[in-house]
């Protein structure tokens, strides 16, 4: 399966944004991997914005 080069940008350009991550080491994930930090990235936004 394959994904749209949109969706790749958005999903790196997230992770880098908050993990500051290298371009290499985010595309060395797997998809399921890279949207499970994708999943986390958003929690810890989500706790942030809420004050807990």
């Amino acid at each position: 399966m394959t994904y749209g080069a949109d969706r790749i940008y958005r999903e790196v350009s997230y992770v880098a944004y908050h993990f500051h991550w290298p371009l290499e080491a985010i595309l060395d994930l797997e998809h399921p991997e890279r949207l499970r930090y994708i999943d986390q990235i958003a929690d810890i936004n989500t706790r942030i914005s809420q004050g807990r």
